[in-house]
Order: C-alpha cells, then sequence, then structure tokens
C-alpha cells in the first residue's frame, strides 16, 4: 500500500495498478554495494515507457497540486526523475548536487552520514524567495539527504512545497527523522516498502 503522510488511500498519488507496476519494474540487487546491502535498482522502471510515464506523471501532478514553480532534483537520480516532472509540470529544475560540481556561487549543507558526512550544494541564484519548491528523489533511506536539502532550500529563501520520491524503505525511519524538518510539508511516496 501506498503510504502518504496526511492522505487517504482513496488520494495516493498513484492508483494500486499503477503501484504494482512501478514495484515490478525495481530490481532488488543483492550485496551491492556492500554485503548485505540489497540494492534498490530503478533502470529497470526507467527503461521501460509505461512505468516511467506513470512515475513521470505521477510525480508532476504532485507538482501541480502543491502549486510548485519549481523542481529540486537530488544528485543523482533525482535528476534523472526530476528534470522530465518539470518539463510535465511546466515549471524550472534545479540540480542539487554533491559538493564541488557546480561552477559559480553556492550555498553548501553538511550532513549526517552513517561513517563520515556529506555535503550538498545549489546555485545561491537559482532559487529565491519566490520559489514554491517541490523536492524530487528516487529513494527515501535514513532521511540524511532529504533533511540536507530541505535546509538547503529553505537557506536559498524558497518555500518547500513538497517532498515527493519514487521509493521509500520504510524500514530505515527516513521518514520518522525528516518529520521534524518537514514543518507540515507533506512527503509523499509513490511506493513503500
Amino acid at each position: 500500500m501506498s503510504e502518504v503522510t496526511g492522505m487517504s488511500e482513496a488520494a495516493s498519488p498513484v492508483s494500486a495498478e499503477e503501484r504494482e507496476l512501478l514495484l515490478s519494474r525495481i530490481r532488488d540487487v543483492a550485496d551491492y554495494p556492500l554485503p548485505g546491502v540489497m540494492f534498490k535498482d530503478i533502470t529497470p522502471l526507467l527503461a521501460d515507457h509505461q512505468a516511467f510515464t506513470v512515475l513521470t506523471d505521477s510525480l508532476a501532478r504532485i507538482c501541480t497540486e502543491r502549486g510548485a514553480t519549481k523542481v529540486v532534483g537530488l544528485e543523482a537520480r533525482g535528476f534523472i526523475l526530476g528534470a522530465p516532472v518539470a518539463v510535465r509540470a511546466g515549471v524550472g529544475f534545479v540540480p542539487v548536487r554533491k559538493a564541488g560540481k557546480l561552477p559559480g556561487a553556492t550555498l553548501a549543507q553538511s550532513y549526517e552520514l552513517e561513517y563520515g558526512t556529506g555535503e550538498i550544494e545549489v546555485h545561491a541564484e537559482d532559487l529565491d524567495a519566490g520559489d514554491r519548491v517541490l523536492i524530487v528523489d528516487d529513494v527515501l533511506a535514513t532521511g540524511g539527504t532529504a533533511e540536507a536539502s530541505l535546509q538547503l532550500v529553505r537557506r536559498a529563501g524558497a518555500q518547500v512545497a513538497g517532498f515527493a520520491v519514487l521509493l521509500e524503505l520504510g524500514f530505515l525511519g527516513g521518514r520518522e527523522r525528516l518529520t521534524p524538518s518537514l514543518e507540515d510539508v507533506p512527503l509523499e511516496a509513490l511506493v513503500t516498502v
């Protein structure tokens, strides 16, 4: 069943049939990138025109419903999902990248990883106070990058209109970690496992 904060199953971003299609195109890869990890590979979904269209249309509908003026995609699979969503919804696209990958003036936000820290950046001029942003990523796992992206968008002066992911790994507790940082911003997952 698709999990959507504050929404009933009837208002789910995808139908049961769409959810099953999306889920059927996500491949489990055991012991990648480390022993004991079950990697969720979305490349079969991207290669399937019907599934990729369902994914793009569903996220674009969320973008429109939330009144977003821009889509922020998180490196790297968030770029693959976010760019066509922005085009479909008729709004701009802003990439959030790992530190050192963007030229020019950037805003940076560090975050805790399981074994260290990471840092993401956005071009300082790409977001402003008039923007309502839908943040898009492929997977919500532990929530570290997601939390940093919320902070980064707000520091840039924009308002977060929503956070949407293809897949939520519910057993890792990312939603619970994000709840305080969301500040009533809806977190929508098309598929939750």
